[in-house]
């Protein structure tokens, strides 16, 4: 029986045809190229190749590169005022509305992130609280230890947890730390998946009434 109900931020509670999650990856590899002093494309390559083996770029700059800045990271790659692109979304508000769980946001993100994204889409109010990287110590998704710690405190077990992200290694995570995931592939990004998938949240109150 689902008792909880987990979500990812970005391209998950808006559209991943917004510039949000583009600038976003921009900002991080201008980041990259200035702190390893090479070229902003050397800078996409090395991170798109070598970043993929660990959760998150930080962890992977952390690990092997010798960095031990965090908020200086998250300061560059989350500025004040990155939201503008997004716009309020009352039907977001309505879908959460309609589905009788507690809910709560899980992102690889620093939380001062997620509470703008939240807000601009005025949304905040219907999740319980915000599990960011800090709170995993800068070791989240897709980490099964990471996925533990956050179902401890949202008080529910992950048997008891449906998740959905729109990265699928982070879904598979979350599988093998026990729970139910849900892909959320809205351009049908990865059609050789063979993870559970939706096109859109409104496929959740159908998901979870019938569970």
């Amino acid at each position: 029986m689902l008792r909880y109900l987990l979500l990812d931020l970005d391209n998950t509670l808006y559209s991943q045809s917004l510039d949000m999650e583009r600038e976003v990856l921009r900002r991080m590899n201008e980041y990259v190229a200035a702190y390893l002093g090479v070229p902003y494309e050397q800078a996409k390559d090395l991170r798109r190749t070598e970043a993929r083996r660990f959760g998150t770029t930080l962890e992977w700059l952390v690990a092997e590169k010798g960095f031990a800045d965090p908020e200086s990271y998250f300061a560059a790659v989350h500025p004040e005022g990155e939201e503008a692109c997004l716009a309020p979304d009352p039907a977001l508000g309505e879908l959460l509305d309609s589905i009788p769980l507690p809910k709560a946001v899980f992102t690889n993100s620093p939380s001062e992130h997620a509470d703008r994204v939240l807000r601009r889409l005025g949304v905040a109010d219907r999740f319980e609280a915000v599990y960011d990287i800090r709170f995993c110590s800068l070791r989240g998704k897709p980490r099964v230890e990471a996925f533990l710690q956050v179902c401890a405190a949202c008080g529910a077990s992950p048997e008891e947890t449906l998740f959905v992200d729109d990265l699928p290694r982070y879904v598979e995570g979350f599988l093998a730390a026990g729970g139910r995931g849900y892909l959320i592939d809205e351009a049908d990004a990865h059609p050789d998946s063979a993870l559970p998938r939706i096109r859109s949240l409104s496929e959740l109150p159908a998901i979870v009434a019938a569970s």
